[in-house]
């Protein structure tokens, strides 16, 4: 997809994307680097990292990749120094990694749930923290957490998954309160249905991704372009009124659950064999 740099003005910034090794980290690295930002990789898997890396370079660019173990404050912070000395202050944090533990709450270990929270809102927590601090001394930056749908609608036998991403969008919120004074944004993305790497299982199972198309209105499972692409947007200057908001991401799924529910007689009409 085509982007015009100069209408983000996200050029020369720098922008920070943790859990880059790939799905929809790669996709947001990707985008970013498509509108001229200068993007640092953060992830623990060298594997997926070089993945990225490799893909960025084709496309042109020349990404800084680092290992950092978000859930772990000296990584964090030993990354957003090498940020710093490599690239400049980071102007943008997009805080996407994350894992998931499946399992009922009833048999959830706890080190599964602590492992997961971890990752998915305690490494949200000191990233936020460690690149923040290099945009207050600059006076501005942006904050862009991704979330999901499933912060706002529980998602049953995900052990700490529904948990952990409604924590996120609430950290965001109280984000934007405390450092909006001093010049930051920060904003959530809430994809829905998306096909990554992880839900890729999911779609392979014989009649699965039929069943998901039909009930999002806009009849397609998301790809994580359609999710970098938000990002890409709230991290802009293009949403600099934009402060402690959810921008969710989902065909419309969301928006469209009362019509799963069975209505006889207002129901739509069945379409005639063809």
């Amino acid at each position: 997809m085509a982007r015009d740099g100069g209408w983000l003005g996200l050029e020369g910034r720098v922008c920070a994307v943790t859990g880059a090794g790939g799905g929809l980290g790669r996709a947001i690295a990707l985008g970013l680097a498509a509108v001229g930002a200068r993007v640092a990789l953060l992830d623990r898997s060298a594997d997926g990292m070089a993945g990225t890396v490799a893909a960025l370079r084709e496309a042109g660019a020349e990404p800084l990749a680092l290992a950092c173990d978000v859930s772990d404050p000296e990584s964090v912070a030993t990354a957003a120094g090498q940020v710093e000395a490599s690239l400049g202050p980071c102007a943008v944090l997009v805080n996407n990694a994350a894992l998931l533990r499946p399992g009922p709450l009833e048999s959830l270990t706890l080190a599964d749930w602590n492992a997961l929270l971890a990752v998915n809102l305690t490494g949200y927590f000191l990233c936020s923290q460690a690149f923040g601090a290099q945009m207050r001394a600059a006076g501005r930056g942006s904050l862009v957490h991704v979330a999901s749908i499933a912060a706002g609608h529980a998602q049953g036998f995900s052990g700490a998954y529904s948990v952990s991403k409604a924590g996120v969008v609430m950290l965001s919120r109280q984000i934007a309160t405390e450092w909006g004074p001093a010049g930051l944004r920060s904003n959530v993305v809430s994809p829905g249905l998306v096909m990554t790497p992880l839900s890729q299982p999911f779609y392979d199972a014989p009649g699965v991704q039929a069943r998901r198309e039909a009930v999002v209105p806009a009849r397609r499972i998301g790809q994580p372009e359609d999710i970098a692409d938000a990002v890409a947007f709230l991290a802009s200057d293009r949403a600099a009124y934009v402060n402690g908001d959810e921008m969710v991401v989902d065909g419309g799924f969301t928006r469209g659950i009362m019509n799963l529910i069975p209505r006889p007689g207002f129901d739509a009409p069945a379409k005639a064999p063809a």
